[in-house]
């Protein structure tokens, strides 16, 4: 058995075929309002563990504001972006249910 440790920048990405790992992660931390990725889609879910501030999600054809402490889910081939809302720095993790990252950039 091989265990895998890295020292990482708290903003870097990692991709889990790096670590042995089935999954990537991401890391947010993004201060100013309106900012945020623009509408894509993964081949695999992707999870976004808030741990603090606000953004507002656009999944598919719905919306929801995601705040600290709480967890969202995309499904497979959904498309999604958010953008930061006013009221403090958004601060995520980000998983990826994939050994790398892939994205479909739809705008």
């Amino acid at each position: 058995m091989t265990i895998h440790l890295r020292d990482v920048a708290t903003d870097e990405d990692i991709e889990g075929y790096l670590l042995g790992s089935p999954v990537s992660i991401m890391r947010e931390f993004i201060t100013t309002p309106g900012r945020g990725p623009r509408l894509h889609r993964h081949p695999y879910a992707e999870t976004f563990v808030i741990r603090r501030g606000r953004a507002l999600f656009t999944v598919g054809d719905d919306q929801v504001v995601g705040v600290g402490g709480q967890i969202l889910v995309v499904p497979a081939l959904v498309s999604h972006r958010f953008e930061v809302l006013d009221g403090g720095t958004y601060e995520a993790t980000h998983i990826h249910a994939n050994d790398r990252f892939v994205t479909e950039w739809l705008e």
